[in-house]
C-alpha cells in the first residue's frame, strides 16, 4: 500500500479512442494533461528554471513507428531542450523520416550495435542535466516531461525517476496500469512530492528482483549520475535494460511520476510483446547480475527464486504456445525443486511425438481452463 498522502493511483486517462498521427501531434501540442489526463489549459508550460532535459530515441526499422514518436516528444507542454535519435543503422526509410524533423532533431547515425549501445551513445552525445528515453515505438503523453521537471524542481537530488504506463495496441491506450500489478509492500516508504510525484528515499534493488515496473520509455535520469554508473550494461546484450535498472535501484533518492503518461506499444517486432522472450531475458539478467556483482550476494536467495520463478513462467507460455522444444530446454535450467506437479505432466507430454504432444496438451489446457471458470 502507499505509505504517502497523495500515494493513490488516479484514475484512468481518457485513453480508449483511436488517434491518428495527425490529430495525436496536434492535441500534443494543445493540452496540458492533470492528474486524470483531463485537459487543464491549452498552454505551453514555461521551461523551469534549473536542470534542463534531453531525450535520447533508440531507432532501429521503425519508419512506420518513429512519426508519431516524434510527434508526442515535440508535443510536450515542458518542451525538451534536445532531442538526440541515434539510428542504430536501419534499412528501412527511417533516414528520410528523421530528415523530415532537421534541425529541431538531432540525428547520430550508428553501425547497428543494438538498442544498449545506441542509448549510451545518444546519453554521451547530450548536454543536457537529465536524459529521458522513449523508444521509438512508445508515446508520451503531452504532460510527461512536465511531470518529470516537477519532481526534479521538489527533489534536485533524484539520481532517476520511472513513470506509470498503459500498453498500447493497434492506437487504442489500455487503461490497466503496469504499477497497480506491483504486489503488496512494493511501494511502502514512498514520500510523496505532490499530487502525483513522489521519491523512494533508500534504495529499492529487493523489490525490483521480485517485480520491474519499470520500463525504459517511462525513465529519466541525472546524466551524470548515469554515466558514473556505467550507463547502460551492454554486457548483457539486445533488449535487457533490467540490468541497468537493478544498478540505479542500488542508489537513491529513486523518483516516481504515478499518472500513466506513458503508452508502451505492443506489436510483433518488439521483445516485450513477447512474454516467453521476456522472462527468458530477465532470468538470463539475474545470473549475470548475481554473477559480476559483489554488492547483491546478500540477495542471492531472493534472485534465484526470481529467476526459477521467471523460467517457470516461460515454460507455461511455451506449453500454451505448443513450443515444445523450449519446454523441454526450459525444463533443463529449472532446479529440482521446481519440476515436479504440473511441470512435470508438462514436461512429459512436451517429450511426447509431436501430434500426441499436441493433443494431450489441448486436453490439459481445456481441462485447465474448465476448472478456472468453475
Amino acid at each position: 500500500m502507499w505509505r504517502a498522502s497523495h500515494a493513490r493511483f488516479p484514475g484512468p486517462i481518457r485513453s480508449s479512442r483511436r488517434m491518428s498521427r495527425a490529430s495525436w501531434a496536434r492535441a500534443a501540442r494543445r493540452e496540458k494533461l492533470g492528474m486524470n489526463g483531463d485537459i487543464l489549459d491549452q498552454t505551453h508550460e514555461p521551461v523551469a528554471a534549473g536542470k534542463t532535459i534531453g531525450v535520447v530515441v533508440p531507432t532501429y526499422n521503425r519508419a512506420n513507428f518513429l512519426p508519431e514518436t516524434l510527434d508526442a516528444i515535440l508535443g510536450q507542454t515542458r518542451p525538451p531542450d534536445e532531442i538526440i535519435v541515434v539510428d542504430d543503422g536501419s534499412t528501412d526509410a527511417t533516414p528520410e523520416v528523421l530528415a523530415r524533423y532537421a534541425p529541431g532533431v538531432r540525428t547520430i547515425r550508428i553501425t547497428n550495435s543494438g538498442d544498449l549501445v545506441a542509448r549510451n551513445t545518444g546519453v554521451r552525445a547530450a548536454a543536457s542535466d537529465l536524459i529521458a528515453f522513449c523508444d521509438s515505438d512508445d508515446l508520451w503523453r503531452p504532460g510527461y516531461l512536465a511531470a518529470v521537471a516537477r519532481l526534479w524542481q521538489a527533489e534536485p537530488r533524484t539520481r532517476a525517476a520511472y513513470g506509470d504506463f498503459v500498453i498500447v495496441r493497434d492506437g487504442v491506450w489500455g487503461t490497466e496500469r503496469k504499477f497497480a500489478g506491483a504486489p503488496p509492500g512494493f511501494w511502502e516508504g514512498l514520500r510523496a512530492l505532490g499530487p502525483d510525484i513522489a521519491v523512494f528515499d533508500a534504495p529499492i534493488l529487493p523489490r525490483l528482483i521480485a517485480y520491474q515496473p519499470f520500463f525504459p520509455s517511462a525513465m529519466t535520469v541525472d546524466r551524470v549520475f548515469f554515466l558514473e554508473a556505467g550507463g547502460w550494461d551492454e554486457a548483457t546484450g539486445v533488449g535487457t535494460d533490467f540490468t541497468t535498472a537493478l544498478r540505479v535501484a542500488e542508489d537513491a533518492p529513486i523518483g516516481v511520476v504515478q499518472t500513466p503518461l506513458v503508452g508502451i506499444r505492443k506489436h510483433s517486432g518488439n521483445i516485450s510483446g513477447d512474454l516467453q522472450k521476456m522472462n527468458l531475458n530477465d532470468a538470463r539478467v539475474l545470473e549475470h547480475v548475481l554473477r559480476t556483482r559483489p554488492a547483491v550476494r546478500p540477495h542471492a536467495a531472493l534472485i534465484q527464486a526470481s529467476i526459477a520463478r521467471r523460467r517457470r513462467d516461460a515454460l507455461e507460455t511455451a506449453f500454451v504456445r505448443g513450443d515444445f522444444k523450449s519446454v523441454r530446454a526450459i525444463h533443463a535450467l529449472l532446479p529440482a525443486a521446481e519440476r515436479g506437479g504440473k511441470i512435470a505432466i508438462k514436461h512429459a507430454v512436451a517429450a511426447l511425438p509431436a501430434p500426441l504432444a499436441r493433443l494431450l496438451a489441448g486436453v490439459l489446457l481445456a481441462a485447465g481452463s474448465a476448472r478456472s471458470a468453475a
